[in-house]
Parts: structure tokens; sequence; C-alpha cells
């Protein structure tokens, strides 16, 4: 994998944390429910939330800080992504 694939899918990958994290705060139940019942293996992920939205809450706000931590990381300068250090 290149160096801008690298950057560009931890880029991805920051945006899909604070995106759920923000869908599991504002709507804990909501969004466990979705996630409960087949759906290729990410029903053992939100079983420790069902019936715990103040759990799925605390965990909604540190995927949030984590994905703005790994965007905040990454910035374009003349053209090139590159990392802060």
């Amino acid at each position: 994998m290149t160096r801008i694939a690298l950057l560009r899918t931890a880029e991805m990958a920051a945006m899909f944390m604070i995106g759920d994290g923000v869908a599991g705060l504002v709507q804990p139940r909501r969004h466990v429910a979705l996630w409960q019942d087949r759906a290729l293996g990410a029903e053992r992920t939100v079983r420790p939330f069902v019936g715990h939205p103040a759990r799925r809450r605390a965990y909604a706000l540190a995927q949030i800080a984590a994905g703005l931590l790994l965007a905040s990381r990454l910035h374009t300068g003349q053209g090139t992504t590159v990392v802060n250090r």
C-alpha cells in the first residue's frame, strides 16, 4: 500500500469513528438495535451495549475522541498529505 493510500485509509477510519460515535451518542438504543442481529459478525461487538444506553454513550465519546485525535494528526500541506509528529 502506498503512503498516500495509507493516509487516506486513516482519514476514512477517523471519519467512520466520529460518525459512528455521533450516532451512538445521539441514539444509542436505535444504533445498537441496528447492529444486534444478522450483522455479519458485528453482533458480538454490540452485545455489551444491549440494554445499556449509558455504556454506549460513554463508548461513543471515546470513539469520537479517538477519531478526532487520528484526524488531527493528518493534514494537507503543499499538495501532499503528511502526518503531524
